[in-house]
C-alpha cells in the first residue's frame, strides 16, 4: 500500500503522542527528558486534535499507522481559550514554580499559560499549526503534503492567513518553510523564530 495523507481519526491518538515526543527536541528525539513522554504531547499535540480535530490530517504508511502528522488551530485566540476552559481540566499535571527552575517546569509554564500563544504581532495571522513526521518520512514530499491539506481547510473555514513557530536551533526546519512560502513575521522573540504565509495553495 502506499502513504496516504487522511484525516485523524481517535485510534491515532497514542500513535500522535509518540510521533511528538520522538520529534520534540529541535526535531530530534526528547524520550525520557521529562516526567512522562506524554507532557510535550499534552500541550502540542493532543489538544489540536481533540479540539479541532477537522483541523488535523495524518500521514499514513498505507497499512494504517501515522508516521507523521498537521494539526493545529483555525483562530488561535478562540483555540487559546478553549485550551484553559476545555483541555486544562483533563490532565492532572502539577503547577510549575514561578518562575520555572527546571525543563520540565518550563514546558509545564507553558501548559498552565495557554494565553502565551496569543502575540500581538501575529494577529494577521489568526491561525497556527504544528507538523511532526518521523526521521524516515521526512524528505520525501509528505511534509509539503500535510502542509498543502491543512492550508486548504483553513481556506475553506475562510481563515486567511496562518502562523507557526520553529526552534533558532532548527535551520533544517527554516528553510523547509521558507520553501513553502513562509516568511519570518517580526515579533522580537530571541527563543521563536515565527513565519507566517496566507492559506492560498502553494
Amino acid at each position: 500500500m502506499q502513504p496516504i495523507i487522511r484525516a485523524y481519526r481517535p485510534a491515532d491518538l497514542d500513535a500522535v503522542y509518540d510521533i511528538c515526543v520522538r520529534t520534540a527536541d529541535s526535531g530530534g528525539d526528547a524520550r525520557g527528558q521529562y516526567s512522562t513522554d506524554r507532557l510535550v504531547g499534552d500541550i502540542f499535540a493532543a489538544p489540536y486534535v481533540t479540539l479541532e480535530p477537522e483541523h488535523a490530517h495524518i500521514l499514513d504508511d498505507g497499512d494504517g499507522n501515522a508516521v507523521g502528522y498537521i494539526v493545529g488551530a483555525a483562530d488561535t485566540a478562540r483555540f487559546a481559550e478553549r485550551y484553559r476552559a476545555e483541555w486544562l481540566r483533563t490532565t492532572d499535571y502539577p503547577e510549575p514554580a514561578d518562575p520555572p527552575r527546571t525543563p520540565e517546569e518550563n514546558m509545564l509554564a507553558l501548559h498552565f499559560h495557554p494565553e502565551r500563544m496569543i502575540v500581538e504581532k501575529l494577529a494577521a495571522y489568526p491561525a497556527h499549526l504544528h507538523i511532526d513526521l518521523l526521521p524516515q518520512w521526512q524528505g520525501k514530499g509528505f511534509g509539503r503534503g500535510l502542509i498543502g491539506s491543512f492550508l486548504a481547510g483553513l481556506q475553506a473555514a475562510g481563515v486567511p492567513r496562518v502562523h507557526l513557530g520553529v526552534s533558532p536551533r532548527n535551520t533544517g526546519a527554516h528553510a523547509f518553510y521558507h520553501r513553502l512560502g513562509f516568511a519570518e513575521v517580526p515579533v522580537g522573540n530571541p527563543n521563536v523564530i515565527y513565519l507566517g504565509r496566507a492559506t492560498t495553495p502553494f
